[in-house]
């Protein structure tokens, strides 16, 4: 029997140029499906039509092609798939699972609330409960939330190894569409990789606590689970997380001091995929590469070394 080839995908956000964080998540994305001959997907996560713009979508582009991370196919931007996710979160109506939420933001960050070590708040559950005749007070549109079970979560991920969560005492019921009837991240992405057949998600490890929260939908869904892979964060030697504000993330900044070659160099050697800095194509890095080399802690990365 023929195994399936993997499919991968890289999905930023087009609400500005690309950044050396979001470089090095598309370049492990790309080396680790076409390491087994599969298939890269690119989509456009432009859910935020405030903040996102057509023309860093095709500026984001050009920089992929720049870098040589070709991709097979594009999928359709999420901006235009604003009815099938309304479809979804019907599904989730019709499953009794959702219930409206007039909870305000100050009241969700109160001091009072609950909240994980990190600062996140843990919703309590406060309108889970509450009567037609209570929801009547309201004044405002809702946010819609699903109820979570009293249950553990746990992703075996390729880099960061164990993670697990229950959902109800780590995270709460959570929202999926909000109060202006903008669908979230959680419900879009995995509806959109579900429907992609995404086989392979690799991410930044900041987004490893939205993985429990996405198999839990996958299931509800019948979508099938994806392998997850979550990068590790790209620091500065003063432990700062990198930042286009600092000019040492910009791709457009890089592009101007570095050929694709020497950029990809750089984030081989410091991800631990090449044991000395060397310029290279990814298509040269591809038999380089192994999960077991890629480093599972923040990288350290002076790119001001190099420019």
């Amino acid at each position: 029997m023929e195994l399936k080839k993997p499919v991968g995908r890289f999905a930023p956000t087009p609400s500005g140029r690309m950044h050396l964080g979001n470089v090095f998540a598309a370049l492990l994305a790309w080396l680790a499906v076409k390491s087994e001959n599969g298939t890269m997907l690119l989509r456009m996560e432009d859910l935020d039509t405030q903040r996102t713009k057509p023309e860093y979508a095709e500026i984001l582009r050009g920089d992929l092609d720049w870098l040589g991370l070709t991709y097979d196919q594009e999928s359709p931007p999420q901006s235009t798939r604003t009815n099938i996710y309304r479809h979804y979160v019907e599904k989730l109506g019709d499953m009794g699972l959702l219930y409206p939420c007039y909870c305000t933001r100050a009241q969700l960050h109160s001091v009072n609330a609950p909240h994980q070590a990190d600062g996140t708040y843990v919703y309590p559950g406060t309108c889970r409960n509450l009567t037609p005749a209570q929801q009547a007070q309201f004044d405002r549109a809702p946010a819609w939330r699903i109820m979570v079970p009293d249950q553990q979560w746990s992703v075996t991920d390729l880099i960061q190894g164990q993670y697990s969560e229950n959902l109800a005492r780590d995270c709460g019921d959570f929202v999926v569409c909000r109060g202006d009837g903008a669908f979230v991240y959680q419900l879009a992405v995995t509806v959109d990789d579900g429907e992609s057949g995404v086989t392979q998600v690799v991410r930044g490890v900041d987004l490893l606590s939205s993985a429990p929260r996405q198999m839990y939908l996958q299931k509800l869904f019948g979508f099938s689970h994806p392998q997850y892979a979550h990068v590790p964060l790209l620091v500065a030697p003063d432990g700062r997380r990198l930042s286009k504000r600092d000019k040492d993330m910009d791709i457009g900044y890089l592009r101007q001091h570095l050929t694709a070659p020497e950029l990809i160099g750089i984030l081989a050697q410091a991800s631990g995929l090449l044991s000395a800095y060397t310029p290279v194509s990814p298509q040269e890095l591809i038999g380089e590469f192994s999960w077991d080399k890629l480093k599972k802690t923040d990288i350290c990365l002076d790119i001001t070394g190099v420019l």
